[in-house]
């Protein structure tokens, strides 16, 4: 993105701090209020990420930006021991680790507070990465994905599921309609924080996609890239190796 989009525009924070701000003072109502913005569809995208990500039957996966822990507890369906949700919210980490109880999944998933750009682990540590709906929140795009290469293993796989446009013909009308429209409105009467869903609609109509996206993955060393777009292409997994 040529222009750095961030939650609090008159604030004096990095984007970085103003994001974990954002996501702390949202978690409480986040799952709620993201089931009725994507009408429940982004459960049935998690789990495609989950079914390409079982067909190389990791040992272990990191879900980074995994916010209220949605996809690293479907992850479990991957039957790997090891699943880590890294997180820069610790207000978001807070409502996972109480899901995560719920199910008593506590021995397999751990939440770790961490930043993206500057992952506490060793190189080539994880047989799988997954980020959904968490790269277009990094400060420096580049970073964190050249930190993600690095802690990922040789042959390991990684897969992005993150929001896109539509490029056909009602679909794109309609796309923007909804999101600079609707979905602000919808933060606006159902949230506290009237910033951040007019900020995760603007990023999200900003930021690279399909062929774009691809490009900095390969850019960044990945191989084998792949863009699936979702539901006439409001989102898109990808797919990539290195």
């Amino acid at each position: 993105m040529s222009k750095k989009i961030t939650p609090y525009k008159d604030s004096a924070l990095g984007k970085k701090q103003q994001i974990a701000k954002m996501f702390d003072t949202i978690s409480n109502e986040y799952d709620n209020l993201n089931r009725v913005i994507s009408f429940g569809i982004d459960i049935k995208w998690r789990e495609k990420v989950v079914s390409i990500i079982s067909e190389k039957k990791p040992i272990n996966i990191l879900d980074i930006a995994t916010g209220t822990g949605d996809l690293a507890i479907n992850l479990i369906k991957t039957n790997a021991s090891e699943i880590i949700g890294l997180d820069i919210s610790k207000g978001m980490l807070e409502v996972a680790h109480q899901k995560i109880l719920k199910k008593q999944l506590d021995r397999i998933i751990k939440m770790v507070v961490g930043d993206s750009e500057s992952l506490p682990f060793n190189d080539n540590s994880f047989d799988a990465i997954t980020v959904a709906f968490g790269v277009r929140n990094f400060e420096n795009l580049n970073l964190g994905l050249a930190e993600i290469y690095r802690v990922l293993k040789p042959n390991g796989i990684f897969v992005v599921l993150e929001t896109s446009v539509p490029v056909k013909f009602p679909f794109k009308q309609g796309y923007y309609f909804y999101t600079k429209a609707i979905l602000p409105l919808i933060g606006k009467l159902f949230s506290k924080d009237k910033s951040a869903y007019s900020y995760l609609s603007e990023s999200a109509s900003k930021f690279p996609y399909g062929k774009a996206f691809n490009n900095i993955l390969k850019n960044t060393g990945f191989i084998n890239t792949k863009a699936l777009p979702q539901t006439f292409g409001v989102a898109t997994i990808y797919k990539a190796t290195k």
